[in-house]
């Protein structure tokens, strides 16, 4: 069959089309973090408005029919007629990609959404979307359907004050769900008040019977951030060590607190942006850190007790920084605004946090005492963890493979389509041997209790015997040496009994994969099996339930007298024959898997400290406060 090409095959996208033919490519994707991004975008404009000096208040309102209002009292969006487009302003902002005050430096020094296209995009994305303004006394408003203005712009009343507000209804024809998580956009928002102290946010829920609200306001600023977020743990210095400079436009603000954990929080954001992956900025911080305490180790006492100087994983050991930095010209790695590429701003961080660490270490000796000894302690653990590293290497060499002997391999070699079970116990890890798929399912049994890697440094998880047999099948490394590119396995499946005592083995892996392997859990690697809690036989009919209201669903619907029914109450995996595991919990057709997410690191440090850490009054606290909101005890 022929196929022509030619200047008639060449699509032209007009105006926002572009934007709803490739939705993923301008907030990530259309699943549930690409619609929350739809309120970030407005939220960053009103920031934007704060950082400029004009706002001091935002509403984020969650309405009944997934409608969401955002609203702020900043100077409202120009609604006056453009000069050269010869249309409203506020109809260019809306309707037109790279167009608005960003790229103006008058209008706004720094900027989070310096691309052109944050609302206009929500607008595109939108089924429809109406946008108010308060401005020189009079209410404007325009609406919009899929992107397309099907008003003017036009005046609707009187006001006395000024600001812009946003309502709109996310498009379900592109979306897989429409439907907000109030703690996702919770956290988001606190963290943008802890970024601009004194700007108040609220959030409210009106989709429930009574309204849920929270308001965000922090007069610290960074410095409530870190003691935020080192609320349950111990720290070093009571006081978070807390500065701001400034220099060649770029303000850098930083928050540290150390604490006597072995593990590392770090939170680096550039014009109120969350830049994950680092970037420029970061890179400075952490070379300033390491220097300066080199500086002040090569001097002092604790210079005897170590054979070389310390390393950045070393002095950073306990440590809880917040990094913000707001730059007029940001270089961003995507839309998504994830990694900062300025080389300029690395040599500024350094700089002036350099100047500033040098000055509050000089002021408070007593600290710098008790942070060098840390940092001692944690690099003779790293020197430890090289040798364990080392002894492992050689033995696996000499054994001519480096996965563990009960690890039961697949056959295929291709990781995105292989997936490895970690089995609690001997006898379910046999019945998984026997009920898997031999092709692309590996089954690794564990046996007893793995370590608390909470309450360890890295030495001790390296050279611990339940530990070690992981981090050899899965491939990848562990802490500073983990490489996610060298991963055998893309699903990691905990499967464990559905009793207290599976519960504290899927808790003690997912606390080493968040400490050890926090890539696995961001890049969506890790599930959690679903083994059913019953067996049911009614008229020979085999039926499966994997909770207790499965249960008695089953048992109505047969009409049956329960005395005729024979039910089967599963105390453990290995109770299970391999056919029954395999129907059940292996099947990738049938199966039940929880897939474990991480969209809020700042909680997940928060729990993961809370429930696995060395002080008992925060998580008592903690199941006081939840006991009665648990609905699956055993799962």
């Amino acid at each position: 069959m022929e196929s022509t090409y030619s200047a008639t095959n060449i699509q032209v996208l007009k105006g926002l089309e572009a934007v709803r033919k490739r939705p993923g490519m301008y907030i990530g994707s259309t699943g549930i973090d690409g619609l929350h991004h739809l309120v970030y975008e407005v939220v960053d404009n009103s920031i934007d408005e704060a950082f400029a000096g004009f706002c001091t208040r935002i509403d984020v309102v969650l309405e009944k029919n997934d409608i969401v209002k955002v609203s702020d009292n900043g100077r409202g969006i120009p609604t006056g007629i453009h000069p050269t487009e010869k249309v409203s302003a506020l109809e260019l902002v809306m309707t037109r990609l790279h167009a608005g005050g960003k790229f103006d430096k008058n209008s706004y020094k720094v900027s989070g959404g310096l691309h052109g296209v944050g609302v206009s995009v929500v607008n595109a994305l939108s089924d429809w979307c109406e946008v108010t303004i308060c401005q020189n006394g009079k209410i404007h408003m325009q609406r919009y359907e899929k992107g397309l203005s099907v008003t003017e712009v036009s005046v609707i009343g009187e006001c006395t004050d000024s600001g812009t507000c946003v309502r709109f209804a996310a498009d379900k024809s592109i979306f897989e769900t429409t439907v907000y998580s109030f703690d996702v956009l919770a956290t988001r928002l606190r963290e943008l008040a802890f970024l601009n102290k004194g700007l108040l946010i609220t959030l409210t829920d009106d989709r429930l019977s009574t309204a849920k609200v929270h308001e965000f306001r922090f007069e610290g600023g960074l410095k409530e951030f870190v003691s935020y977020l080192n609320k349950n743990k111990t720290v070093l210095h009571p006081e978070p060590v807390y500065f701001s400079s400034m220099r060649d436009e770029v303000e850098v603000e930083v928050g540290i607190q150390y604490n006597d954990s072995f593990n590392e929080t770090m939170f680096a954001f550039v014009n109120g942006i969350n830049t994950r992956e680092g970037g420029t900025h970061l890179i400075g911080f952490k070379s300033a850190l390491t220097r300066i305490l080199n500086e002040y180790f090569k001097k002092s006492k604790h210079v005897k007790k170590l054979d070389e100087t310390l390393s950045g994983d070393d002095v950073r050991e306990g440590l809880t920084a917040v990094l913000s930095v707001k730059v007029p010209n940001p270089q961003f790695e995507g839309q998504t605004k994830t990694k900062l590429g300025n080389t300029e701003v690395k040599g500024i961080v350094d700089s002036l946090c350099a100047d500033q660490l040098t000055l509050f270490f000089e002021t408070n000796p007593n600290v710098i005492d008790k942070l060098l000894e840390k940092s001692v302690l944690a690099a003779r653990a790293r020197i430890a963890a090289r040798q364990a590293r080392e002894l492992t290497r050689r033995k696996s060499a000499l054994e001519s493979t480096g996965l563990p002997g009960k690890l039961a391999d697949c056959s295929e070699k291709d990781p995105s389509k292989c997936e490895i079970y970690i089995v609690e116990g001997d006898s379910a890890g046999g019945s998984a041997k026997g009920g898997r798929d031999r092709s692309i399912q590996a089954i690794l049994p564990l046996w007893g209790k793995m370590m608390n890697v909470e309450k360890t440094r890295i030495d001790k998880v390296i050279g611990n015997d339940k530990l070690q047999p992981v981090i050899q099948s899965l491939g990848c490394g562990i802490g500073s040496d983990f490489d996610i590119s060298k991963l055998r396995y893309h699903k990691v499946i905990i499967m464990a009994d559905a009793d207290v005592d599976g519960s504290h083995i899927r808790t003690l892996l997912l606390t080493f994969f968040f400490r050890y392997m926090t890539d696995l859990l961001s890049h969506g690697h890790v599930y959690l099996a679903m083994p059913p809690l019953y067996k049911i036989v009614i008229d020979k009919k085999i039926q499966y339930a994997y909770d207790d209201a499965e249960k008695d669903r089953i048992l109505a619907e047969s009409g049956k007298n329960v005395e005729k029914i024979a039910i089967q109450r599963y105390k453990g995996l290995g109770e299970m024959n391999p056919d029954q595991l395999w129907e059940t919990t292996m099947d990738p057709a049938r199966r039940n898997i929880i897939q474990i997410q991480m969209n809020d690191a700042v909680e997940a440090e928060s729990v993961f400290t809370t429930l696995m850490g060395e002080q008992v009054e925060p998580r008592r606290q903690f199941i006081e406060e939840n006991a009665l909101s648990v609905s699956r005890l055993d799962v």
